[in-house]
């Protein structure tokens, strides 16, 4: 509740609340609007009223989606520390690697639907949740190629078409939103079980096994990529004439 001086307010004497105007707005009766005389002359809001101000703000931020964002967010550099622990090839340390990991990639299936079900969706998660997977994931692949389990040039691949189809999405976004789509689903599952299977100190037939998942993983990226970028320039050729369709029915 801000006070606001006499002479913007457009009275005489002692200086009208919000409160007033806010009545007055609402299309309250003079006397309704003088009669807030016990709002503040200073001008300043009362005592506590931006404390209160900030608890709303963070009651919509603190809430169990972007909680598990922010875990996966922290889970990156203990996921790192697992990883590279005793030189990066003992089970047990890999192991735990994995834990980490999987939980990681857990959360994420979950707090993107908890957003949407129950109308959790904020600017941090918006922001802060596709940084959380892109940070796991890439930690993942340069920590395995870093350490020589996997092929420099995979890595690049997966992190450059991830790069590449958030920098296009922020591109098109004027003329529309690239939905994801069914096979970009299945890339990031498929990409999530073979990172994982790498983490993990396996041999045998496991170990030839996570190479031709993380294959599949490679194919799905590409495709998808491709596809992604059709899209965007379906997306933008379609916003551009439907912009200058309305511009000539702005002008007849």
């Amino acid at each position: 509740m801000t006070g606001v001086p006499a002479s913007a307010a457009g009275g005489s004497s002692g200086a009208q609340g919000a409160p007033g105007s806010a009545a007055a707005a609402d299309g309250g009766t003079p006397s309704e609007v003088s009669g807030s005389a016990s709002a503040p002359e200073s001008g300043k809001p009362p005592r506590g009223g931006k404390i209160a101000a900030a608890a709303v703000n963070q009651a919509s931020v603190w809430n169990v989606a972007n909680l598990l964002t922010m875990l996966r967010l922290v889970l990156v550099p203990g996921f790192v520390a697992l990883m590279l622990a005793d030189g990066g090839y003992d089970p047990a340390w890999r192991s735990l690697a994995w834990a980490a990991f999987a939980i990681a990639m857990i959360t994420d299936l979950f707090d993107g639907h908890l957003a949407r079900t129950y109308n959790l969706v904020t600017d941090f998660g918006k922001i802060a949740d596709p940084i959380a997977d892109k940070a796991i994931m890439g930690a993942a692949l340069i920590c395995l190629s870093g350490l020589g389990d996997l092929p420099w040039w995979v890595t690049a691949v997966i992190l450059g078409r991830e790069l590449g189809i958030t920098l296009l999405r922020f591109l098109v976004i004027r003329y529309g939103v690239i939905p994801a789509s069914r096979g970009g689903k299945l890339k990031t599952l498929t990409q999530g079980v073979a990172v994982g299977m790498y983490v993990l100190a396996l041999t045998g037939w496991l170990a030839s096994l996570r190479f031709w998942v993380m294959a599949a993983a490679v194919v799905l990226t590409v495709v998808t990529g491709l596809d992604y970028v059709r899209q965007a320039i379906v997306l933008r050729r379609r916003g551009i004439a439907e912009r200058a369709a309305a511009l000539e029915e702005k002008e007849a």
